[in-house]
């Protein structure tokens, strides 16, 4: 199986070759991926980063890609130029997406052919981010969706995976996966304070009394006090905490 490279700013991958299955994640651009199968015009993918499996539909895809720089806004827009002048589309790339620049000016960079991202919205490849609670922050008020791992709708696995995905570090998509890995080789250099789990959700301790997560029932990642959601969680689920 030869490596594809995802040329699109984000699509679902879904669990079964249909639109009405069940979005199990995303594929960002510039992600590496393998053709398992193929079936009716959809291709079962696995992720190179992640080893995620999924149906997207098929199309034509990069066979060749070094990214050089990546997205570090939660939104970058995408421009056209047109004389002088960079025009804004309707289309964005995502935090975390890796770029290979084409051309550049003063302040734009091409990735394809008259397609632009600025400058200012983008970190050399190489970047590493060591403030994971920075990032997480940057999705605050973003909307809850199972499956997302954008801006446009998150949830909460992909909130704290996303962390790990900017800096080119394996971390797992699902929460039950992260569990387990956390348990055994999660590297505390990256995780200062802690990852809370409960059975299908996962949070990020900023201190000792703030967490930070996507939440379902809210609908949106916010902030909320430790103790309060531990409880307010137990009441509805009879779940309880478990800590890494």
């Amino acid at each position: 199986m030869k490596n594809n490279f995802f040329n699109k700013p984000v699509t679902n991958i879904n669990l079964k070759p249909s639109s009405n299955s069940e979005v199990v994640s995303q594929i960002l651009y510039g992600e590496k991926f393998r053709i398992i199968s193929k079936k009716k015009g959809w291709i079962k993918i696995k992720t190179t980063y992640d080893n995620y499996s999924g149906y997207i539909k098929e199309n034509k895809f990069f066979n060749k890609f070094r990214p050089t720089n990546k997205i570090y806004k939660l939104n970058a827009r995408i421009f056209k130029k047109k004389g002088n002048r960079f025009l804004q589309t309707e289309n964005f790339l995502y935090f975390g997406s890796g770029i290979s620049i084409k051309n550049k000016s003063k302040k734009f960079l091409e990735f394809e052919k008259n397609k632009w991202i600025k400058k200012i919205d983008t970190k050399n490849i190489n970047h590493f981010e060591k403030d994971i609670l920075k990032i997480l922050k940057l999705f605050l008020n973003t909307k809850y969706l199972w499956g997302g791992k954008t801006s446009n709708g998150i949830d909460c696995s992909a909130l704290i995976q996303i962390f790990f995905y900017y800096n080119r570090i394996f971390f797992p998509r699902d929460s039950k996966d992260q569990l387990k890995y956390c348990k055994k080789k999660i590297n505390k250099r990256f995780i200062k304070d802690k990852i809370i789990f409960w059975k299908g959700h996962v949070a990020y301790c900023s201190n000792k009394k703030k967490l930070i997560h996507a939440y379902g029932p809210k609908k949106r990642v916010l902030i909320m006090n430790i103790n309060k959601t531990i409880k307010k969680i137990f009441k509805d689920t009879k779940l309880n905490p478990i800590y890494i």
